[in-house]
């Protein structure tokens, strides 16, 4: 059930379609700080907090079904050994999260777990690697990390890699694709059912990820060129090649990158990828924990009920809605 924040209709539609998000690196602080996911916290610096933005209490409040914690190793190394140890170690406390308290929160990989987990009256944790150079150049690894219950490993971050060259940072490149190891690791992926995702990857290396996935791509967290110019988003062109894959795109909730504070921008950001690509492409990706200062509105979880409200608002269907919050990231899983 969600709070207090946001309509009745909102709240129904959490109900029936209760938020997924596909990414928020809150595992990075339990690994550094010890943060404790059961404990409900409040950013020390609310108009300029960069982290504490997602607890179990708050994704309760907001009606959410699962968050995809991000786990990140080091965004500008360059083949530095121990990246893997790192993602183990995020791994490692989101089980000893698990473990402090029976039934409240439980490692799902599948769309069939997440439904399961919400009848149980757990909330869902799925895995995402950030930037595939915490492989270390071991395509063995993907095997590994899915067994641990990796369910996404974005191939760049802020820094070129085995794989291919980021959109920017460390090593970019404006026309280089993927490396032959950037398209073996796409069908390592794929071989483990563990998705590709997108995010910061240069716009030569995501095509030809793209033109190569046999199962649906996604991009976690990005905003789109349509509706904000900024080098972090993406063109018509790359939400068409998602698009055609059956893949999803999240939209971030950084005002960076959306074009400004408010509510107001990350609606047009949705409504431009409606647009552009249809209702079954567009789902959310906050980046909460990852170092950005959020939408206000959107400053951790307990918010999601007003951009529900927010998309009605819009013109967005009750239909939409539900697809945007839950539905196509659960086709997804799916699928893949």
């Amino acid at each position: 059930m969600a709070g207090t924040l946001g309509s009745d209709e909102a709240r129904s539609i959490h109900e029936a379609h209760p938020p997924i998000d596909l990414h928020a690196d809150t595992l990075m602080w339990s690994r550094w700080t010890g943060y404790d996911l059961h404990k409900k916290h409040e950013p020390p610096l609310p108009m300029a907090a960069f982290g504490g933005h997602v607890d179990l209490p708050r994704m309760r409040d907001g009606g959410m079904a699962a968050q995809f914690f991000g786990l990140v190793s080091l965004p500008l190394a360059d083949r530095v050994k121990g990246m893997a140890r790192i993602v183990h170690e995020q791994i490692d406390a989101l089980e000893s999260q698990i473990a402090k308290k029976p039934g409240a929160l439980r490692l799902v990989r599948k769309a069939a777990e997440i439904k399961l987990s919400n009848t149980t009256g757990e909330m869902g944790a799925l895995l995402g690697i950030e930037g595939a150079h915490a492989l270390e150049g071991d395509l063995d690894n993907v095997a590994i990390f899915s067994r641990r219950g990796v369910r996404y490993i974005g191939l760049l971050h802020f820094s070129a890699n085995e794989a291919g060259f980021p959109a920017y940072g460390k090593g970019r490149s404006d026309t280089a694709g993927l490396t032959p190891w950037g398209h073996e690791l796409v069908q390592a992926c794929e071989q483990n059912d563990v998705l590709v995702d997108l995010s910061h990857v240069n716009k030569a290396g995501f095509l030809d990820a793209c033109r190569m996935a046999r199962k649906p791509p996604i991009v976690s967290h990005t905003g789109v060129l349509g509706a904000f110019e900024h080098w972090r988003n993406i063109d018509d062109e790359q939400l068409r090649a998602v698009a055609d894959k059956g893949g999803v795109v999240g939209v971030i909730f950084c005002p960076r990158f959306v074009g400004g504070d408010g509510l107001a921008p990350v609606i047009k950001h949705l409504k431009h990828i409606v647009d552009v690509i249809g209702e079954d492409a567009p789902a959310l990706g906050s980046d909460w924990d990852g170092f950005i200062v959020p939408t206000k509105e959107l400053k951790d979880p307990r918010g999601l009920p007003l951009l529900t409200d927010a998309m009605l608002a819009a013109g967005f269907s009750r239909k939409a809605v539900g697809k945007i919050l839950h539905d196509n990231v659960m086709r997804v899983l799916h699928d893949a």
